[in-house]
């Protein structure tokens, strides 16, 4: 076995800053030092006011932007240290995003959408349709594997948002206020997905959320304020 996989922690964040220029002499901190670590299985809270520097923190966590100064280590790899192409790789094979809002392909079929991930990774059609519509099933959506996403409910267009975000088994899963465009049924019913895959598939899950009662049922809630971690609760779970 790696050390890598011995090691607790999955995600290491250090250091992180976040910088944009506005101008001459302008310049606006987003992240102010973020010191951040996530370990193997847990799920966990990201709250904050607007502007606090939630979502650009998820944005780099994921590869998705560069940090002015600091580093991610993911699964023992020092995220910032690979190129370009090799940042893809890892966000298609490690990685899983969920936003508020849904970005499913509005032609294709929920099957179709799911697939899409392991067809980017260059899998075989056939099996990446057998393992899109096991998923699929996983998530209570078997009936509706042929449905396109406007012929689906909002609490089913953000399980197939799910179905797509786990077909790769990644290790990582960022998810960007899941349940922020949901009613509080359905937001409660995605909430518990969300925590049913996390035990059944030892994903480890960052969630930014708004929503103080369903942070309270997470592992760890990390509170950010202007840029900065302000404290870290443990759950007890």
């Amino acid at each position: 076995m790696s050390d890598a996989a011995l090691d607790p922690s999955l995600l290491v964040a250090t250091s992180l800053t976040k910088s944009f220029c506005l101008g001459k002499n302008n310049t606006l901190e987003v992240l102010k030092g973020i010191d951040l670590t996530l370990n193997r299985g847990e799920i966990v809270a990201l709250l904050g006011d607007s502007g606090s520097g939630k979502s650009t923190l998820i944005q780099i966590l994921g590869t998705l932007d560069h940090p002015t100064s600091g580093s991610v280590t993911l699964d023992g790899i020092d995220l910032f240290k690979l190129n370009p192409k090799k940042q893809a790789v890892i966000r298609n094979q490690k990685i899983g995003f969920i936003y508020q809002f849904h970005r499913l392909l509005p032609e294709f079929t929920t099957l179709e959408n799911v697939m899409m991930p392991l067809l980017i990774g260059r899998l075989d059609p056939k099996a990446a349709k057998e393992k899109a519509a096991n998923i699929l099933e996983q998530v209570g959506l078997k009936e509706r594997m042929l449905h396109r996403p406007g012929q689906l409910s909002g609490g089913e267009q953000q399980r197939v948002a799910i179905a797509r975000s786990i077909v790769t088994q990644p290790v990582l899963l960022l998810a960007d206020e899941p349940t922020g465009n949901l009613d509080r049924r359905t937001a409660w019913s995605v909430f518990e997905l969300l925590q049913k895959l996390n035990q059944d598939l030892g994903l480890t899950c960052l969630m930014v959320t708004h929503n103080n009662e369903l942070a309270q049922h997470l592992n760890r809630q990390v509170h950010m304020i202007d840029g900065s971690l302000a404290s870290q609760e443990d759950a007890g779970l």
